[in-house]
C-alpha cells in the first residue's frame, strides 16, 4: 500500500489565497486585454472571495455569516 506524502503548511489558507490573488492580479496587469487576462482576473477575484469566506468561517459565529454560507458550515461542535 502506498503511503501518503504529508507535510505541514507553513502559511495559513487565507495567506496562501491572498498571495495567489496578488500574483494573479499582477500577472494579469502585464497582459494585454483579452480572454487570458480576464481568466486571471477572475481567478484572483475567486481567491479573494475564498480568503474572505475562510476568515468568516474561522473567526465568526455562524449567526454572523451570510445566510448562503451559514447553511454550508457545520456547527462548531461538529468541526
Amino acid at each position: 500500500m502506498r503511503t501518503r506524502r504529508r507535510f505541514q503548511q507553513t502559511l495559513s489558507l487565507q495567506d496562501r489565497l491572498a498571495s495567489f490573488a496578488r500574483e494573479a492580479s499582477d500577472s494579469a496587469s502585464k497582459l494585454p486585454p483579452g480572454p487570458d487576462r480576464e481568466a486571471l482576473l477572475k481567478k484572483a477575484r475567486q481567491a479573494t472571495t475564498a480568503a474572505q469566506l475562510d476568515g468568516w468561517i474561522a473567526g465568526s459565529d455562524q449567526q454572523q455569516l451570510p445566510r448562503e454560507v451559514s447553511s454550508l458550515v457545520p456547527p462548531r461542535s461538529q468541526r
